[in-house]
C-alpha cells in the first residue's frame, strides 16, 4: 500500500510543523530584520544581526516575544504545507501515470527530467499560495510587533481637501477609532490583526503580496528540484557501490541544506520584498516620496483650491496604493545599494536551511506514520 496524496500531504505538513517550531525564535528575529529599513529606521547594520535582534526582542517583550504569531504561523505552516505536498503529489503522480500510459506494458517510466520536477514543484506552489496566503500576511504582521507596525504607518496624500468635510471626517474618524484603538494597542491577537488589515486595505488585504508569492512559488520549485536529482544520484551511486539504496538522516540534512541554500540565494530579493509589502513597513517611504514630488508640482494649484496639499498620518479605513515588489526592489537599490537586497540573507538561509533540512529527515518519518494512520483508518472502514 502506498501513500496516496493526502498522506504524502499529510506527512510533508506535520514534518514541516516540527521543524518550524523548532527553529521559530530564528523566524521571528529574520522576518523583523526582513521588514526594517535601517536607513529609515536609524539602525545601524551591526544592529540587525540575528542575535542582536532576539536579545532586543527578549528585553523589550520577554521570552513571549521570541513566539510572536506561533499560533498563526503554525496554522500557515501546516496549511501551506499541506497543501503544496497535496499538490505535488497528485500533479506528480497523474504526471508519472500519463507518461506510462504512453510506453510499453510493463516497461518503467523514465525518472522526471530536472525541468519537470521544477514546473511540477512551482505549479504546486501557485496553487497552494492562492488559498493559504491570508494566514500568512496575519502571521508576518504577528511577528513583527505592534510597535513596528505603529512606527511604519503609511501616509496618504490628500489635494486640496475642502477643510470643513475634512474637519467632519476627521472627527468622526477619531469618535470610531478611538475605543477601537484603546482596546486594540497592546492586542496582537490572529483575529484583531485581521480586523486591522481589512479595515486598512480591504478583504484585498489579505491577499497582499500575492504577486511576490507566485514569483516565490520557484523557491520550494528548485529545492525539492535540486534535492530530488542529488537525491537519485547518491542513491545510485551507492547501488553501484553496494551501499545499500537507503537514504540515512544525516544525508538527507545535508542534501536538504544544499538545495534550500541555493534556493534561496536565488530568490533572495524577492523574499525580502514580500515581507516588507505584507508588513506594509514599505509604505511610509513610497509615501513620503511622493508627498514630496507632489508638493513641489502643486505651489500653483494650491491658490486654485483654496488651500496647500496635506499629508496626514493615513486613517483606518482609508486604503493606500499597494507597493510593487519590483519598484520596491528598485527603490531599495537605489537607496540602500546591492546590499539591501540581500538584508537579512544570513539569517533567511540559517532558519530555513535549519528548518528545511529538519524537514527532510522528519519528512520521511511523519510519512511512515501518516503510512499506518491510513492503515488503521482503512481497516476501520472495513470493519463498520
Amino acid at each position: 500500500m502506498s501513500l496516496t496524496p493526502f498522506g504524502a500531504a499529510l506527512g510533508g505538513a506535520l514534518g514541516a510543523c516540527f521543524s518550524n517550531a523548532v527553529v521559530y525564535p530564528l523566524d521571528v528575529a529574520k522576518t523583523r530584520i526582513q521588514a526594517t529599513s535601517p536607513a529609515s529606521k536609524g539602525k545601524r547594520k551591526d544592529d540587525m544581526t540575528m542575535l542582536s535582534v532576539l536579545q532586543d526582542i527578549l528585553k523589550q517583550e520577554g521570552i513571549v516575544g521570541w513566539y510572536s504569531g506561533f499560533a498563526a504561523t503554525m496554522l500557515n505552516t501546516f496549511s501551506t504545507q499541506y497543501a503544496y505536498f497535496f499538490f505535488y503529489s497528485f500533479i506528480r503522480t497523474a504526471y508519472t501515470k500519463r507518461l506510462a500510459s504512453k510506453l510499453p506494458k510493463g516497461s518503467k517510466p523514465p525518472p522526471l527530467s530536472t525541468v519537470a520536477e521544477l514546473a511540477l514543484g512551482a505549479i504546486a506552489g501557485a496553487l497552494s499560495q492562492i488559498f493559504t496566503i491570508p494566514v500568512s500576511v496575519i502571521a508576518t504582521r504577528q511577528q513583527i510587533g505592534r510597535s513596528l507596525r505603529q512606527s511604519s504607518k503609511p501616509y496618504l496624500l490628500v489635494d486640496g481637501e475642502d477643510d470643513s468635510e475634512k474637519k467632519e471626517d476627521e472627527e468622526a474618524q477619531k469618535q470610531r477609532t478611538k475605543v477601537k484603538e484603546d482596546e486594540e494597542e497592546n492586542d496582537n491577537s490572529f483575529l484583531t490583526i485581521a480586523h486591522e488589515i481589512i479595515r486598512e486595505d480591504g478583504i484585498t488585504g489579505l491577499w497582499r503580496g500575492l504577486k511576490p508569492s507566485m514569483v516565490l512559488t520557484v523557491n520550494p520549485a528548485i529545492t525539492y528540484g535540486v534535492y530530488e536529482r542529488l537525491k537519485s544520484i547518491l542513491l545510485l551511486a551507492r547501488a553501484r557501490a553496494a551501499a545499500g539504496e537507503k537514504m540515512t538522516p544525516w544525508m538527507s540534512f545535508v542534501l536538504g541544506a544544499f538545495s534550500k541554500t541555493l534556493a534561496t540565494i536565488v530568490t533572495y530579493p524577492y523574499i525580502m520584498a514580500k515581507v516588507r509589502i505584507q508588513a506594509r513597513t514599505s509604505d511610509p517611504d513610497v509615501d513620503a516620496e511622493a508627498a514630496d514630488r507632489t508638493n513641489d508640482r502643486t505651489s500653483d494649484a494650491e491658490k486654485l483650491v483654496g488651500g496647500p496639499s496635506v499629508l496626514h498620518p493615513h486613517p483606518r479605513g482609508v486604503r493606500v496604493k499597494q507597493t510593487g515588489a519590483l519598484g520596491l526592489l528598485i527603490r531599495v537599490l537605489r537607496t540602500e545599494g546591492i546590499g539591501g537586497c540581500y538584508q537579512g540573507m544570513s539569517a533567511q538561509i540559517i532558519k530555513a536551511v535549519l528548518s528545511q533540512a529538519l524537514l527532510f529527515v522528519s519528512k520521511e518519518q511523519f510519512e511512515k506514520w501518516a503510512f499506518v494512520i491510513m492503515i488503521l483508518f482503512s481497516k476501520l472502514r472495513s470493519r463498520s
